[in-house]
């Protein structure tokens, strides 16, 4: 999978239904988001973000890619998502792509860290 290929399917996994979703994660994925339950597996992470509303519109900034070996690809980004009503969501992420078959590709590890604000100095 080329670069521009693998970032239109991680945006898609913000924006796309929740069928689309279910069709991209791996059954054996492993999930840690901040919410609870924080860290998930298979069905559960599947179930968990397709459950929740899609954000409208989502940029993906500070792009790396790494291909450790064939059929596996390693991605990290800062997200930038939003949907009508709720603020702006931020977070540091980082995906791994499994290949199945030709042209066939599963998300098996995703991990978001919401953006960290300065503490200020007592």
């Amino acid at each position: 999978m080329d670069d521009e290929r693998i970032w239109s399917f991680e945006e898609s996994l913000w924006t796309a239904d929740a069928e689309h979703y279910r069709a991209s994660i791996d059954d054996e994925c492993l999930m840690v988001l901040p919410q609870p339950p924080f860290v998930m597996s298979g069905q559960q992470s599947i179930e968990a973000v397709s459950d929740t509303p899609r954000w409208s519109n989502v940029e993906l900034s500070d792009r790396q890619v790494k291909r450790p070996q064939e059929g596996l690809i390693v991605i990290a980004y800062h997200a930038r998502a939003e949907r009508e009503g709720v603020q702006p969501y931020e977070a540091h992420c980082t995906s791994v792509y499994r290949r199945l078959a030709h042209e066939e590709w599963r998300v098996v590890q995703h991990q978001q860290t919401p953006r960290l604000m300065a503490h200020p100095k007592a």
